[in-house]
């Protein structure tokens, strides 16, 4: 039983994790990753350009399109080089946020799959009802916050935090309530017959998620380390220009850390060998 709660928790919110919210900002990193990446910026790609901002911190907004750039509303002059860099940036920003989206889709439809099990096998008749119910509602809501969100262009750290929160870790806790209520009235009352049912089903349900969960497990994992290459590339570009903002430092739009760091850094700190991240 402990098996299936933690194979339901941790599929629910693997595509989520990896695509997303920290206290601080984004941060994204699997085995395909060549650094730690992250930004403090919300995103919002649309046809007229790619609008990162932010409510504190300098600048705060950054607009670029087809090779121009704007900070905080200022057009900023870029070389030839830098102009075909930004446009190749922002192409690969747009390709980026809808693999996003069927990621962390996926990972939603996973985990509450794996929930639906877990309800399905231990939930009582008389909760088992109400329960899928809650489970479909709130399964709704996250898909319909991840289209409306980065499936839309909208990337903010805030919202995917609100969507860990307020449906998976809700979902998950009322569940393992539920279920463990059921064993522990079992134990109390000296209900051998119903612990050895409770047994049973747990070793019952190990084995089918176990077939189901490993095959879309290793699917997610292996479509979660297809985002790297693309934030690879997408870091390569950012290093390689020679964009200045106002006060003379570069222009981040996503933050580059090595691996093997784990210390958190100030948003104006940065050296050659670490860049301040979320």
């Amino acid at each position: 039983m402990r098996h299936a709660i933690i194979a339901a928790s941790l599929a629910a919110t693997l595509a989520i994790v990896s695509t997303g919210a920290a206290a601080k900002g984004f941060s994204f990193s699997t085995d395909t990753c060549k650094y730690d990446y992250g930004t403090l910026y919300d995103v919002d790609v649309t046809a007229a350009g790619l609008s990162f901002h932010r409510d504190s911190g300098t600048p705060s907004r950054i607009f670029l399109h087809d090779g121009a750039l704007k900070v905080d509303g200022r057009d900023t002059s870029v070389s030839a080089a830098d102009a075909a860099a930004l446009r190749r940036y922002e192409d690969g920003v747009r390709r980026l946020l809808p693999e996003v989206a069927a990621v962390a889709r996926e990972g939603i439809d996973m985990g509450y799959s794996a929930m639906t099990t877990v309800t399905m096998t231990f939930a009582e008749a008389g909760q088992r009802d109400a329960l899928l119910a809650k489970l479909r509602r709130k399964q709704a809501e996250a898909l319909r916050s991840v289209d409306q969100g980065v499936g839309a262009g909208h990337w903010s750290s805030d919202r995917m935090t609100g969507l860990m929160a307020d449906s998976i870790s809700d979902s998950v806790g009322e569940l393992v309530g539920s279920v463990t209520s059921s064993a522990v009235t079992a134990a109390l009352s000296g209900d051998t017959a119903k612990m050895a049912s409770l047994q049973e089903r747990a070793a019952s349900l190990d084995k089918a998620l176990d077939g189901e969960m490993d095959k879309r497990s290793k699917d997610l994992e292996a479509r979660s380390n297809g985002i790297c290459p693309r934030l690879n590339d997408l870091a390569e570009l950012q290093r390689g220009w020679r964009v200045r903002l106002p006060d003379g430092s570069p222009l981040e739009l996503m933050s580059i850390k090595p691996k093997s760091e784990h210390d958190d850094d100030s948003d104006g700190d940065r050296s050659d060998k670490k860049i301040a991240r979320s």
